[in-house]
């Protein structure tokens, strides 16, 4: 029976079960999407990450994707400083070229590692539907392109108080929903949905500090930002905004080692 490596990592994690959890599964070669997703279905986690090693690739050591349990993703940070951990080996870095977000690069930093991912902006956009389905008292309204909106509120609590209609906000597809506000001991708070690609609430999220960090590293007037996401697992994240890039630091413990059969 064939079988594959899986490793269970929580990323951007002080300690076992806090963080956000990923399955890594190297391969040696690309299997058909329908496999890939049946096997992110049955991992049933917020991302499985698969990687293959490049050949020839003078700027990236392995292609790397990523699947919800409903759908592959253009980008996903957590799951990319989880790959990291598991084939960094004897390295100081891991360059990963991924089909939409580029060439992607965890580093090793003292006990944890940093994530370079791309700057994203945005631009204002009422959006009642969507602020009436995530409830409370939102201030300002702001999209990207590709399906991500960020939602603005005045203060931590009303953070924490959030209590999404999740079947309405399915019904408006695959779309990342961000709410966020100043933090209470950070710079600030947010929390993160995507009911449409089969996640409710996403414990911990790279990829939506791609968006958050630019703007209130705008918004603050600095580049170095302090982060808080206020899932039930939680985490804290350093954020910096470098150029067009995004730098995030976090730490990542391995839980789980075995064998997928399929």
């Amino acid at each position: 029976m064939p079988s594959l490596p899986f490793t269970q990592v929580d990323a951007f994690a002080d300690a076992p079960f806090t963080g956000n959890p990923a399955a890594v599964m190297p391969l040696d070669a690309w299997l058909d999407d329908a496999t890939l997703q049946a096997i992110a279905a049955e991992n049933n986690l917020s991302e499985t990450a698969f990687t293959v090693a490049t050949q020839d690739d003078a700027e990236a050591d392995y292609e790397l994707r990523w699947f919800t349990p409903a759908v592959e993703v253009k980008l996903c940070g957590h799951a990319t400083l989880a790959s990291g951990h598991v084939l960094m080996g004897e390295r100081d870095a891991v360059r990963f070229r991924t089909r939409h977000a580029g060439v992607l690069t965890v580093m090793r930093d003292g006990d944890g590692y940093t994530l370079s991912l791309p700057a994203w902006s945005m631009a204002e956009k009422a959006m009642p539907e969507l602020a009436a389905g995530l409830g409370g008292p939102v201030q300002a309204s702001w999209w990207r392109d590709g399906g991500y909106a960020l939602f603005l509120y005045p203060d931590e609590a009303a953070i924490r108080a959030l209590t999404p209609d999740f079947a309405a906000l399915k019904a408006h597809g695959d779309l990342l929903l961000m709410a966020s506000a100043p933090g209470a001991d950070s710079d600030i708070v947010s929390r993160v949905f995507v009911p449409g690609g089969g996640i409710d609430e996403d414990p911990v999220t790279g990829s939506a500090h791609c968006l958050l960090t630019p703007y209130w590293a705008e918004r603050l007037g600095r580049t170095v930002i302090s982060a808080v996401q206020a899932s039930a697992r939680g985490a804290r994240l350093g954020c910096t905004l470098a150029g067009d890039r995004v730098i995030l630091t976090g730490a990542c413990r391995t839980v789980i080692e075995g064998r997928f059969f399929l």
